[in-house]
Parts: structure tokens; C-alpha cells; sequence
């Protein structure tokens, strides 16, 4: 090859940067028991905007799963009250989707009674009965999808409880957002659609 050429060669290959590989964000949930992950829907805008908000905050780090129960659901994030939610540091209207239900590995916004069927933003609950929870689709919002980790979730909803389906020994959350390539959630499992 010409000298120029070369040269050439070498330049245009610096002066055109890789392209960037899209990044996705993902749920993760780290416990003594083992880490969980899950994708976010985009189709749940802004329960998905609230989870990245406040797992970037480290709300959750300090938090326990408060409540399991084996067959329904393991959850998290601010405690159960007699008063409701009044805890969440806000509430969102529901994101309900007639293609998103309450399947083995669901993760959803939990919620007291209210009317209008607000989300309390800091509250969630992965599904763990594997026939799903059906009872609770267009009454609750699902805005992820554990696809690592259910072994993990088994493994929470058996441990020993008190009357109140509080764990006696309590399993701790932190938080987080991965940010991953299609490539690297191929390596753990997921094929992004």
C-alpha cells in the first residue's frame, strides 16, 4: 500500500470513534441469599423512571424484604403500616397493560387500598407463585421482569417468618441499576426483543 494511503488508512480509523454499544437499564437486587436481576419495561414509563431514581439514591440499601409469602410474593421497600404507604415519598398513577401480567418472576409496584390504585413509589414485590398471580393484573402495575434470580426469590419466600410474613432473620436490599449491552444480557440469559 502507498504511503498515503496508509497514512490515510490511519487517520480516518482514529477519526471515526467505535460506535457505542446501546446500554439497557436493569434491575438488580442484591440479598445475602444471592442477587436477582430483572429488565424494566419501557412500556411502564414512569414506575421505570422511579425504580432508576431511587436505586441511584440508594433509598432501598438500608431497606428488607418486609414481607414474604411462599406460592404469592416476596416484598420490599417501605414497611407495611396500618396507615398505608404514608412512608412512600410519592405515588404514581397506574401503568396498567393488557400484555404485561402477573407472571412467575413479575416485579410490581406494591399499594395500599386507595381508590385511584396509586403505586406507593417505594414499594415492589417480585411474583413467586408459578401459575402467576392473575388475581392481581389491571389492580396492581408490573413494571419488570425477573429473568436471573428466581432460585434466589424461592429461596426468600421459604425462610421462617413471623404472624406478620416478616422474615425472623432479616435478608437486606441493595439496590442497584446495571447499565447492559444486548451481548452481556445474552450472557446472562436475557435476549433483548
Amino acid at each position: 500500500m502507498p504511503p498515503i494511503l496508509l497514512l490515510l488508512t490511519y487517520l480516518i480509523s482514529f477519526s471515526n470513534p467505535p460506535i457505542k454499544e446501546k446500554t439497557y437499564p436493569i434491575g438488580q437486587i442484591k440479598t445475602n441469599m444471592g442477587e436477582i436481576l430483572f429488565w424494566l419495561y419501557d412500556e411502564t414509563p414512569n414506575h421505570k423512571a422511579s425504580f432508576i431514581k431511587l436505586a441511584n439514591q440508594n433509598y432501598w440499601d438500608t431497606l428488607t424484604f418486609n414481607r414474604v409469602i411462599n406460592n404469592f410474593v416476596a416484598q420490599g421497600g417501605c414497611p407495611d403500616t396500618p396507615a398505608g404507604f404514608a412512608d412512600s415519598p410519592y405515588l404514581l398513577k397506574p401503568e396498567f397493560r393488557p400484555a404485561i401480567r402477573h407472571i412467575y418472576g413479575a416485579v410490581g409496584a406494591g399499594r395500599d387500598n386507595n381508590p385511584e390504585k396509586l403505586s406507593a413509589g417505594c414499594q415492589f414485590y417480585i411474583v413467586q407463585n408459578k401459575k402467576g398471580e392473575h388475581r392481581l393484573d389491571d389492580k396492581f402495575t408490573v413494571f419488570g421482569q425477573v429473568f436471573k434470580g428466581m432460585d434466589v426469590v424461592d429461596a426468600i419466600v421459604a425462610v421462617k417468618t413471623d404472624s406478620t410474613d416478616t422474615p425472623l432473620s432479616p435478608i437486606k436490599l441493595d439496590v442497584n441499576v446495571l447499565n447492559l449491552t444486548s451481548s452481556q444480557l445474552k450472557k446472562l440469559g436475557y435476549e433483548v426483543k
